[in-house]
């Protein structure tokens, strides 16, 4: 990069200065030695320009609003506005998989503005909630900044403080922090007010362990360093404030004739050197305030070679500048500038956001000898080292700053309603299991969650096995009781025509020790490898056994107990008392049993137990509790009597009649 020719840069200079408030030429915006002021200073000198149409480069202010080209047409500025800054914030903060931040600005444009850029773009990229946005008065009362710590401790879990403050109220800040405890828990994100400085946290560097700094991306200049440290009170006296800075950085006082030095003070000797008898350190702005100006010496070169070809000076064309022609030729310059960076503007007047991403670290240990490392760097896209980030605690671990910890296996995200990055983790409990981090469903029929309720699984067989010491009990209990069963079969079909067998009833007697066998025989198919036909057989035969049996032994009772009230009135037997009859009355039960129980397996043993409960024991009760009367013992009948009842007729056992 170079100057632009000697002629334009040397005699449309003067012109520039001299008629800086008729026409129309380009300023420079100088902040002096407060940074914090430049915004305000910018936005005012920028209003009172505008009306002149008088061009307008800053190279410290950063305040977004000054990129509204309708009501600041005029500015420009080689440095990125804070918008660029916050974009930069928001990608750290998601780069450290942070979701939950608070904010804190000091008040004036700077600070709120910046906040303000930074929720905006973190709300419209989504992924970052925002506990707190918190506010430092301009003149804070005593105790304020303890105030704003207890604040940012109502959201203990939003351990990422954004800030955009001025140095003084970081190092308040971080003051209180201390007096609170608070040492190593807020995890600070600082703007470029911060940056790479040393002020806002000396002698507390321990509380500022971790904090991440951002700041435009500059370079020293090294030519600036040897002609500034050359300068002297007899080689500048062109610059009034020289003098000025001369007692400040070396801590003495000039004299002049008329004035009376403070005898308290040194006095100034005129041989101190910059560097030499102070430290000395480049400002930052210098980049910035070289490129500005280059700025305009390109601007006005390519001006003045369209509108004044092979013309020596100015030309009638330039004379007055136009304002708005010239503001033309700013936007579109475009060279290296003096950091080897190229320097340019868009539309509204902003130069590419460059950024350099800073941590204090430790060093071995120590916080108070520790100091600023590069880990990153931002143009359009971030780019950071995580790996070279170092924390209190574990250092190489990223602590957290998150409303809420995530869930677990099986667990579903239940939202807070209203802030997107909080939930409750609600486990996906009984037979449900996690579809996604927000959903939990039921697990079909035929299958059962995984243990840690993440997806489903066939259900497994569970059955006993015939080796399984827990079935040999019930298969030989089973087996006795057949071999039993079946020998009693057998001795009642020998002695068929006993008279014991007789009067047993020979039929009801078999139905019953049917259902018996049922009874005993079901003990293997409960024992057997479920299967389509093992458990439509086990269905069928579960109660068909004790069907049976009740029946039976209710058909058989029903019979005996109308046979003796029939003979308390007459000599004639009841009805349906024969073997058929009897027969024909237990089957129709059993089938009324089988068809509920094939019809709601669920119902049908409490429903056998309720048809067994009510046949044989509502009548007794029902007796007893309703007609006591009837429940006294009454005078025994002869013998001959009961006989003559009870007997069958000549030559028929008593079951045969009809």
């Amino acid at each position: 990069m170079g100057p632009p020719a000697a002629p334009v840069h040397a005699e449309a200079a003067a012109p520039l200065v001299f008629v800086a408030g008729k026409a129309g030429p380009s300023a420079v915006d100088h902040v002096a030695a407060e940074r914090w002021r430049a915004h305000s200073v910018s936005i005012m000198v920028a209003n009172v320009l505008r009306l002149f149409a008088i061009p307008q480069i800053s190279y410290a202010s950063t305040a977004p609003e000054l990129s509204d080209s309708t009501r600041y047409d005029f500015f420009s500025r080689v440095v990125p506005p804070d918008s660029y800054q916050a974009q930069a914030m928001v990608d750290i903060v998601r780069a450290l998989g942070w979701n939950y931040v608070s904010t804190l600005a000091s008040e004036g444009n700077y600070g709120e503005s910046g906040v303000e850029a930074f929720v905006q773009i973190s709300r419209e990229a989504g992924g970052v909630c925002i506990a707190q946005s918190i506010k430092i008065p301009r003149e804070p009362k005593p105790g304020e900044f303890n105030k704003v710590i207890r604040r940012l401790m109502e959201t203990p879990n939003a351990r990422g403080i954004i800030i955009f403050a001025n140095e003084d109220d970081i190092r308040r800040v971080l003051e209180a922090a201390r007096q609170a405890n608070l040492t190593g828990h807020f995890l600070w994100v600082g703007s470029d007010s911060w940056g790479a400085k040393t002020s806002p946290i000396l002698s507390l560097e321990d509380v500022a362990v971790g904090a991440i700094t951002i700041l435009p991306k500059r370079a020293s200049i090294d030519g600036f360093d040897q002609y500034f440290m050359t300068r002297s009170l007899e080689n500048n006296r062109r610059n009034i404030w020289f003098a000025e800075f001369w007692e400040e950085n070396f801590n003495c006082k000039l004299t002049s004739s008329g004035t009376q030095s403070d005898d308290s003070t040194r006095k100034c000797t005129g041989e101190e050197r910059i560097g030499r008898d102070s430290t000395y350190e480049q400002e930052g702005k210098v980049q910035f305030v070289i490129d500005a100006v280059y700025a305009i010496a390109h601007a006005l070169h390519s001006m003045h070679q369209a509108l004044c070809p092979g013309h020596t000076g100015l030309c009638p064309a330039m004379e007055p500048t136009d304002g708005r022609t010239l503001l033309q030729y700013i936007r579109a310059v475009r060279f290296n500038g003096s950091a080897g960076t190229p320097v340019m503007f868009n539309e509204n007047g902003d130069a590419p956001g460059r950024y350099d991403i800073f941590q204090y670290q430790a060093t071995n240990g120590s916080a108070s000898s520790g100091g600023y490392q590069a880990v990153g760097q931002w143009a359009e896209t971030l780019r950071l080292d995580v790996e070279a980030l170092q924390w209190s605690g574990d250092p190489h671990e990223v602590p957290s700053s998150l409303c809420s910890l995530p869930c677990g296996p099986g667990e579903r995200k239940k939202m807070v309603k209203g802030v997107p990055c909080c939930w409750h983790c609600e486990a996906c409990d009984g037979y449900r299991f996690q579809v996604d981090e927000f959903t939990c469903e039921a697990c079909p029929g035929d299958m059962r969650p995984t243990p840690n309720h993440t997806g489903c699984r066939p259900t497994p067989v569970v059955r006993l096995s015939w080796s399984s010491p827990w079935a040999a009990l019930p298969l030989l209990l089973a087996v006795l009781g057949i071999m039993a069963t079946t020998t009693v079969v057998a001795t009642f079909m020998r002695h068929n025509n006993t008279p014991i067998v007789r009067a047993s009833g020979r039929e009801l007697s078999y139905v019953l020790l049917t259902g018996i066998f049922l009874i005993y025989a079901i003990t293997f198919l409960m024992v057997a490898e479920p299967g389509a036909v093992v458990c439509a057989t086990r269905r069928l035969f579960l109660g068909l056994g004790t069907t049976l049996s009740y029946s039976a032994l209710l058909t058989k009772t029903n019979r005996i107990y109308r046979i003796f009230e029939q003979g308390k009135r007459s000599v004639t037997p009841p009805p349906f008392i024969s073997p058929t009859s009897q027969l024909a009355i237990t089957f129709s039960l059993t089938s009324l049993q089988i068809y509920i129980q094939t019809t709601t397996l669920t119902v049908s043993l409490s429903l056998s137990a309720s048809v067994s409960l009510g046949m044989l024991y509502v009548p007794k009760t029902y007796v007893i509790l309703f007609h006591p009367e009837q429940n006294v013992q009454k005078r025994k009948r002869s013998l001959k009597a009961t006989s003559t009842v009870a007997a069958p007729p000549k030559g028929e056992d008593a079951e045969d009649h009809k």
